[in-house]
């Protein structure tokens, strides 16, 4: 939002949210009844013409978004080295509004001004026309009216929106207030409505020229130096006939300087060019790649969860993951990314890049869903790409590796299987330098640490765990009983206990404890004979389905992370915002505290669980609080 909101601040349907396509639906309804009717079969060709353009536009839009926040989170030719935060994604989580403006005011032109008949496919005179007119009078007027908005006045109601935005990103080229985008569709309008006058328009230079202008829109926000030094060598008059995301990027930083559009040669002419815009831009392409001091690997949970990573949609990304309706009309192209994404990737990759005061982490992607953990024909494949990962990590210098989600394999008996809570890499490669943390001393003291004080007894439910056992054994030593359902998993836990400790496990068939520490293997039958008001406090990475609405559901071990953080501008999961898991917080502290022992394997010896708590805390960390009646009921 601008300072001073002006007139025809707000879109037309921002009040309809998500549901902001339903305006396009009267043209779809208005040319179906034309095809069934028999009255226009033309206006079904439009409505076809018109989807297939926006849906080339948005996904041309979400090519460049993937694409601009992997660069950046590997930092290679970086240009502005910030962060960006929530408050950027929320502001320009519209960013496809003018993509439904301009499908409006296409069809509404096409309907009732062009015929379809009177379109040729292509003209050569035309896009001439096209080119030289955008030359000239578009980037003419644009720089002018762009140096207006500038003025105190128009910049604080409008103009001041969009440069809210210090680090762009592609999608911050079309965010906009209405008044404003009505303005620049106006001036980028001329060369279409001029060939149209002229006889020469035709659907190749519609189709070219919209494509441009989205693509050197994209391309001149993007946060790293994309063009070449030979682009420029080959033909040196292109300096002023194409900008570089350095130079526009010098307009967000500076604001009084490269006001032009996509050609500099005006701001050449007025002398409103940067001064710094050629060694910035010598600068950025020099800027090499990124090295990590810890790295985050995790992996693909739901089929829709391709859509909540960073790289995916950032508006999506922003909010703890959950099924959303629309998702399931987009399950072919989920169905399609899906298989690229596992079948024919091989490599776990950067998706994401945090500061925690001067320690720099990047999240790694394994891609891979949930489902693929579960099967034994992917063990081995899984297993190669973690323990890649982890070698390439130690050729970089990164110094730790923390194992997310179920590349630390959460349950007991895929652990032989798979790798042990990393202890395979770590026997395999003696001689590694970097560090493998399964975080599961922060994990369990966290579960401890959310259990009320003056609790005397609490019922254990699911599978034994790495974390589990931490979490019974702590809690028997300081006097809690542990209520255990099943007599395996009686047995199971108390191996790991001795002497008076034992008297805290109890066997019984008892469902009353009001508090239940529940992981993976919980059923829902299990879950109908708690007590009303009961609390339940995962310690699996997964959250149990939420049946009770008269019970308290805790989230997945978790913890706030502190405001010295950076960059945090999507959720983990199904965490909500500046929170993180515990076992990722995990691999942090080890970093920051410059331990130099692996914590990995089911049998090795955890981190002193005190002093990893202790350390999160002194770092910054923040636990979680307790669900409350009021806001269960609120939910």
């Amino acid at each position: 939002m601008a300072s001073r909101p002006g007139l025809l601040t707000d879109w037309p349907w921002t009040p309809l949210g998500s549901f902001k396509y339903l305006v396009l639906a009267p043209l779809v309804i208005d040319s179906i009844y034309s095809y069934a009717t028999m009255r226009d079969h033309e206006k079904l060709l439009v409505v076809a013409l018109m989807t297939q353009s926006l849906t080339w536009r948005i996904v041309h839009s979400q090519v460049w978004i993937s694409f601009s926040r992997y660069r950046t989170a590997k930092g290679t030719k970086r240009i502005v080295d910030k962060s960006i935060e929530f408050d950027q994604v929320d502001r320009e989580r519209t960013w496809d509004d003018q993509i439904i403006f301009n499908t409006l005011i296409a069809y509404l032109a096409k309907v009732y001004m062009i015929r379809t008949d009177s379109l040729p496919f292509w003209r050569l005179d035309g896009l001439v026309l096209v080119a030289l007119l955008h030359a000239g009078p578009v980037e003419f007027i644009y720089y002018w009216f762009h140096r207006a908005l500038h003025h105190h006045f128009l910049y604080s109601r409008y103009h001041s929106h969009h440069h809210s935005s210090i680090v762009t990103e592609p999608i911050t080229s079309v965010v906009h207030p209405f008044a404003e985008h009505i303005a620049y569709s106006l001036i980028l309008v001329i060369p279409l409505v001029t060939t149209f006058l002229c006889g020469t328009v035709s659907i190749v230079s519609i189709a070219l020229y919209i494509t441009y202008i989205d693509f050197m829109n994209n391309l001149g926000h993007c946060n790293f130096e994309l063009i070449p030094r030979f682009f420029f060598s080959l033909f040196p008059p292109l300096k002023f006939l194409c900008y570089t995301p350095s130079f526009h990027s010098l307009h967000h930083t500076q604001f009084r300087t490269n006001y032009s559009l996509f050609m500099p040669m005006y701001d050449y002419i007025y002398g409103t060019n940067d001064k710094c815009s050629d060694s910035l831009y010598e600068t950025s392409l020099e800027q090499e790649e990124e090295k990590p001091d810890a790295i985050y690997l995790t992996h693909l949970t739901s089929l829709d969860s391709i859509y909540h990573l960073r790289l995916g949609s950032a508006s999506l990304s922003s909010h703890p993951l959950s099924s959303r309706c629309y998702l399931l009309l987009m399950r072919p192209c989920t169905l399609m990314l899906s298989f690229i994404l596992t079948f024919l990737s091989f490599r776990s990759f950067a998706f994401e890049r945090n500061r925690f005061r001067d320690l720099t982490l990047h999240s790694h992607l394994v891609p891979k869903f949930s489902s693929h953990y579960k099967s034994l024909k992917q063990k081995k494949s899984i297993n190669k790409t973690i323990e890649t990962a982890i070698l390439e990590a130690e050729k970089k210098g990164v110094r730790v590796m923390s194992l997310g989600l179920l590349n630390q394999a959460s349950f007991i008996t895929m652990d032989k299987e798979l790798n042990g809570y990393g202890e395979m890499y770590a026997r395999k490669h003696p001689k590694l330098k970097i560090r493998i943390v399964d975080g599961s001393s922060l994990a369990a003291q966290v579960v401890v640490h959310s259990i009320p004080v003056g609790t005397r007894e609490v019922l254990f439910r699911g599978q034994i765990t790495k974390v589990a056992r931490a979490i019974v054994t702590s809690l028997c030593l300081n006097g809690i009983k542990v209520m255990v359902l099943r007599e395996e998993e009686h047995c199971m836990l108390a191996r790991f206990l001795s002497g008076h400790c034992k008297e805290n496990l109890v066997l019984t068939t008892n469902y009353s404890p009001m508090i239940w520490l529940v992981g993976d293997g919980i059923s829902k039958e299990e879950q109908k004979m708690a007590a009303k008001g009961t609390r339940f406090l995962p310690f699996s990475q997964f959250p149990p389905t939420q049946l009770r609405k008269d019970c308290f559901y805790h989230t997945t071990p978790a913890m706030i992370i502190p405001d010295s953080a950076q960059n945090i501008d999507s959720c983990e999961n199904w965490l909500g915002r500046r929170m993180m898991s515990a076992w990722r917080v995990g691999g942090i502290v080890h970093a920051l505290e410059g331990w130099e022992e692996h914590e990995c394997g089911l049998d090795v010896p955890m981190v002193s669980p005190h002093g990893v708590w202790e350390a999160a805390l002194r770092h910054g960390f923040q636990p979680l609080v307790l669900p409350s009646l009021e806001t269960n009921n609120s939910l």
